[in-house]
């Protein structure tokens, strides 16, 4: 429910936050991460489009119009007109991304009250381009937020091949990156990418991700995670299934524990492109032991999260991936539940010093069926350790509080280098 609350003193702290996913969306860095700069002192207006995402529908309540401007929890939103698309078509999502790109372009120049700082969470580039143009005009700081590194992920996720185009999204980017006044990246891995690209290493800042802590923890009922799966071992993968998620290794893992006769479920929680075409091969190979449910608002993850009684992160063996941190890695450790990371490099360092999981090579059923078996032959209480373990690492280290704080510290920084 939508309320209004009295602006705080801003005291130059006029802050556009630019995304084109936002609450109701699901999204990282949106409503809860906008409130927290508020409470910070800050003023802020969000700009993002029209809800869509992940179904490529406009949500119920919305309807398409040029800009609506609205108040969601005392945060002023601005949603601009986009072409709604989020399937396997790549046309359908270049036109989605370049249809907001040109929302905003003119948005942030023509139409937007001075901000003292544009913040810019991306993906996808196309917000940083539009950002990075208005700048050219309106002189404003900006600071670009890099969640998914292009073009490394459009080769990753095999959503374009052609060479001559990744090496022109390779070269916007790079624009971009030099165009902002500061850049902040969510795991070591990406700052070396960047400074690799020529891009210095004194604007470049680590900002691990953290995780909407009353969603993950809270639980308003007692349940197992799927009826036919009660009194089993149950790991749960929330989140996007997508091709970069690569979860036929969860399925053909599922078939090696059928086959050891484990009683062991995977269920599997969310939407996204491969959702169809996995239940379809689930169901023709009567595999029993993976279940699909589907997407819930964040405020009832928590549900799911806490029936767990553990927590799966999955990603394609590739170069990005193992520079990245899955933003469901904070959000597991936070739930206080024991992981399995089946991601290599950078995630799995994490993992490895909280002592909160075990380590499964990606893109392989032998691997992931092995540290299934492990950790559910593990006394409960090692496993609740590990959870314990993971929670107090996430608070020392990856909380929102301390996000926000080193936020600040970056506009601020940004906003007083442009009056020099």
């Amino acid at each position: 429910m939508s309320k209004t609350v009295a602006a705080p003193e801003t005291d130059g702290r006029r802050l556009i936050l630019v995304t084109q996913w936002f609450d109701p969306e699901p999204t990282f860095k949106g409503l809860l991460f906008a409130r927290a700069l508020q409470e910070r002192g800050f003023l802020v207006e969000v700009v993002t489009g029209f809800p869509n995402y992940p179904g490529g529908e406009l949500y119920s309540g919305y309807r398409l119009r040029p800009m609506k401007r609205e108040t969601i929890d005392g945060v002023q939103v601005t949603r601009l007109a986009l072409y709604p698309s989020h399937g396997q078509s790549a046309a359908g999502r270049i036109i989605n991304y370049a249809s907001f790109m040109i929302s905003a372009f003119v948005y942030l120049t023509f139409v937007a009250r001075r901000a003292d700082v544009v913040y810019v969470y991306h993906p996808p580039v196309t917000v940083g381009i539009a950002a990075a143009t208005a700048r050219i005009f309106r002189k404003f700081p900006l600071v670009l937020d890099i969640q998914d590194m292009w073009p490394e992920s459009l080769t990753a996720t095999g959503m374009i091949k052609s060479r001559a185009i990744l090496s022109f999204v390779n070269y916007v980017c790079v624009w971009v990156y030099k165009i902002a006044s500061q850049v902040v990246v969510l795991s070591p891995g990406f700052a070396t990418l960047l400074e690799d690209k020529g891009v210095p290493a004194s604007k470049i800042s680590v900002i691990y991700n953290w995780a909407d802590l009353a969603s993950v923890t809270k639980q308003n009922s007692a349940r197992a995670l799927h009826p036919h799966a009660s009194g089993r071992f149950q790991i749960l993968f929330a989140g996007n299934m997508g091709k970069a998620q690569a979860l036929d290794t969860v399925i053909e893992a599922a078939k090696l524990l059928l086959a050891k006769n484990a009683q062991i479920d995977f269920v599997m929680l969310g939407g996204g492109i491969e959702v169809a075409r996995l239940k379809k091969r689930v169901g023709d190979e009567k595999i029993s032991n993976v279940h699909f449910l589907s997407s819930v608002p964040m405020k009832d993850v928590g549900n799911y999260i806490q029936s767990a009684d553990a927590l799966l992160v999955h990603l394609k063996d590739d170069p990005l991936f193992r520079i990245t941190v899955p933003s469901k890695t904070q959000a597991y450790m936070a739930a206080g539940k024991p992981v399995i990371m089946a991601v290599a490099g950078d995630a799995a360092e994490i993992i490895e010093k909280a002592d909160c999981g075990i380590i499964a090579a990606p893109e392989n059923p032998y691997a992931l069926a092995q540290a299934a078996i492990d950790l559910a032959a593990l006394p409960e209480e090692t496993r609740a350790s590990m959870g314990i373990s993971g929670r107090a690492y996430y608070d020392r280290n990856l909380s929102l509080q301390s996000g926000v704080r080193a936020f600040e510290k970056i506009f601020l920084k940004a906003r007083i280098e442009k009056r020099r």
